[in-house]
């Protein structure tokens, strides 16, 4: 392929995962005060699959469209997250230096389906940890910056009782763990065949939810979290203490991505207070197909993309 070519998927109108094609276009090149990241890996989260399809609720409606683009994404190339190294810099640079392996969130402005893309040098961006691969990198930024900040709205400190619903999924894997780190004491809510996997992350007790309602229980929690917005606080309130806080990714709220919280991330799994938990890796050409594994909505951990080959750590 052309030295000055790269690989991009294209999402050109809201839909099926058939939507998104695979195209060659032109590489990015850097302005003053950005970096060229050549991307290793990227991610597939249920939040991508609901953007490419557009099935916001109505009250959303009009703001996402404004937001995303009316009648087709205004940057048809998706995907938030990314991990890979700085092949260039803008000559206006300061923070990092080519050669540098990074990890991080193009928020709303997307791109990181492609091989290539231009960030600020300003962006939620740091190095990525040192004991993890670019595919375990990509894996940790989307659950554990919305794990620790619905964990902080709820007032998370040491000795809180904590039931995550939803505690096998991308942001759940991620709450379990840096729930534990605060000091917490947790109970995970997942399905039959999950209920090994989350104690093994930290979880002090799991509830299986297709044999026991976690309503029916005999504790009552300081803090409970869906994950994956499929519980409400009608039904919750009945197992939490009177000042306790209910928590859920299905509200008006979007979690705020800070950099702190990149470089939080980093350091606890070099620190190796947190692991991250990837489920399946794809190669770029079968994004498709990730995106319908994805809509499933069984995934254990994370589903990542392999967008080139590497031979680096």
């Amino acid at each position: 392929m052309d030295s000055n070519k790269m690989k991009a998927v294209f999402c050109e109108k809201y839909g099926t995962p058939d939507v998104l094609k695979l195209k060659e276009i032109k590489k990015p090149i850097p302005k003053d005060n950005e970096v060229l990241i050549k991307i290793y890996a990227t991610s597939v989260s249920s939040g991508d699959c609901r953007i490419r399809r557009f099935d916001s609720p109505m009250w959303a409606w009009l703001m996402m469209r404004a937001m995303l683009g009316f009648t087709k994404p205004r940057n048809p190339i998706l995907g938030s997250f990314l991990a890979g190294e700085i092949e260039s810099v803008g000559k206006n640079v300061k923070k990092f230096k080519k050669g540098d392996q990074v990890y991080a969130s193009t928020g709303m402005k997307f791109g990181a389906y492609a091989e290539y893309v231009c960030l600020n040098e300003n962006s939620k961006m740091t190095l990525k940890p040192v004991n993890a691969s670019f595919e375990e990198a990509v894996s940790i930024p989307f659950g554990g910056t919305t794990a620790l900040y619905f964990l902080r709205r709820a007032g998370i400190k040491k000795g809180l009782k904590v039931l995550i619903y939803g505690a096998s999924g991308a942001i759940g894997t991620s709450a379990v763990q840096i729930a534990k780190y605060f000091g917490a004491e947790v109970t995970g809510v997942t399905s039959t065949s999950n209920l090994e996997f989350v104690k093994n992350l930290g979880a002090d007790k799991v509830i299986d939810y297709t044999k026991n309602d976690y309503t029916n229980n005999n504790e009552l929690f300081d803090i409970i979290f869906d994950s994956i917005g499929k519980i409400t606080y009608s039904k919750s309130k009945k197992v939490l203490k009177p000042d306790g806080k209910y928590v859920t990714v299905a509200g008006f709220e979007i979690a705020d991505e800070k950099l702190e919280d990149f470089i939080l991330l980093k350091e606890l799994i070099e620190q190796k207070k947190i692991k991250p938990v990837i489920d399946k890796v794809y190669p770029l050409e079968e994004i498709v197909e990730a995106h319908k594994y994805v809509e499933k909505g069984h995934k254990k951990g994370n589903v990542v993309i392999r967008v080139q080959n590497n031979n680096k750590f």
